[in-house]
């Protein structure tokens, strides 16, 4: 039991840095992106949306395989080539001469990047089935440090040259891998992992997979759902809250700070009181209610600081995804954990290919001449009718899937490493 603890901080901070890396890249990457072309910024606009439609490509494909390989050789060594993948790629990309080698770097970040997978299924592993909801949680803790810290830092270092907060994570990702090459112990022991599949692997056999458990199934098109609302409000805050509040960049990042800071208590703390007392099906249900209500509010809000106050109680909602991961992972077998987190985060990267153009498209549309009627919230509302539906659909599971998960056992037949 001891070994738990210092393996899931260092999970944590991988999770960090994952996030963190993200988080030093926004300030500057436009920038450095706007001068190797030239100075031309449309060019860049462009090259810029491109570079992050193909990293989120990228962990579209790469996540299922990371979780397989996971699932067959265990979460350590997918977790330490990542680091390490990661860490070398901030090199390539803090000394990348020209766009192409940029293509290449973002490349290599989505597939690296891809390694949540893993670090999600060591989460499942260490974690008590009963407690593993509240273990999730820290990814979304992980999620609001790095996603406070990440821009201000990026902010201040790129002061000092737009190459410097490259090398920066580079120095955090490379030592983190040194430190866990030498701490980090194995989550999944070896009678309990699987043979690699192929077929399994992809985007597509990883889900096809998953109808051995039907309700598995159905929590994976509600965690879409969840997530193309998501994406879709992330990408049009900025938009939104510029022409209807005239928000200037201040106050934008202070929204965004105050985001990530909820996602920590919430997801960092909460999570650990309100879901053993409602349960995780209420959780999902209750935390899907509440983001409703909030994208709809968000939508309707006619004044700025109604905002920060709808932030402040909605955020509760973020309990829904924890609790969502945390059902679906007791739902399967130990040995499929890698698999299953796969599929998860594949999805997840689908759905920040999807939302982000619906959400912008929305916007952009009804707040133009040839739209019907003005309505700048419409991407929000949009999100809520998603929201809606994963409600409608986890609903619909519970009531087919009335009992609770059994108790994990490997797969039977499932040739050991």
């Amino acid at each position: 039991m001891n070994a738990r603890k210092p393996a899931i901080a260092f999970v944590f901070v991988t999770l960090v840095l994952d996030i963190l890396g993200i988080g030093l890249l926004v300030p500057i990457l436009p920038k450095l992106i706007a001068e190797l072309s030239g100075g031309n910024v449309s060019a860049a606009s462009t090259t810029f949306g491109a570079l992050a439609a193909l990293y989120s490509a990228m962990q579209f494909l790469c996540a299922p395989l990371l979780g397989s390989l996971s699932d067959r050789f265990g979460r350590r060594p997918v977790i330490l080539c990542s680091l390490l993948g990661s860490g070398l790629d901030y090199l390539l990309m803090a000394w990348a001469p020209t766009l192409p080698w940029f293509f290449l770097a973002r490349t290599v970040s989505g597939i690296t990047g891809a390694s949540l997978t893993a670090a999600s299924a060591y989460i499942a592993d260490v974690s008590p089935p009963e407690k593993r909801s509240q273990a999730f949680g820290l990814i979304g803790a992980a999620f609001g440090l790095g996603f406070i810290a990440g821009p201000a830092l990026g902010g201040v270092l790129g002061h000092q040259g737009l190459r410097v907060p490259f090398l920066f994570a580079a120095g955090l990702t490379l030592l983190n891998w040194l430190y866990g090459l030498f701490v980090l112990p194995e989550s999944l022991p070896v009678q309990n992992r699987r043979a690699f599949s192929w077929s399994r692997a992809n985007p597509v056999g990883s889900l096809v997979a998953l109808r051995r458990f039907p309700i598995v199934l159905s929590l994976t098109a509600t965690f879409f759902l969840l997530h193309t609302a998501q994406n879709g409000l992330h990408s049009t805050w900025v938009l939104y809250t510029s022409h209807r509040y005239s928000w200037d960049t201040k106050a934008v990042g202070l929204s965004l700070a105050l985001v990530g800071l909820m996602a920590m208590v919430v997801q960092g703390g909460l999570v650990r009181v309100i879901i053993p007392r409602l349960g995780e099906r209420r959780s999902i249900l209750i935390g899907l209610g509440i983001g409703i209500c909030s994208m709809t509010s968000y939508g309707l809000a006619t004044q700025g600081w109604m905002i920060y106050a709808i932030l402040l109680v909605g955020s509760l909602g973020m309990i829904s995804g924890p609790a969502a991961q945390g059902l679906i992972s007791r739902s399967v077998p130990v040995n499929e954990q890698g698999a299953v987190q796969g599929a998860l985060s594949s999805l997840a990267s689908l759905s920040g290919i999807v939302g982000p153009p619906i959400g912008a498209g929305l916007f952009g549309y009804f707040i133009g001449p040839t739209a019907p009627i003005y309505l700048p919230g419409a991407a929000f509302f949009f999100g809520g009718f998603l929201m809606l539906g994963a409600l409608l659909l986890a609903a619909r599971a519970f009531r087919k899937n009335p009992s609770a998960p059994a108790p994990q056992m490997a797969s039977a037949g499932a040739p050991a490493a």
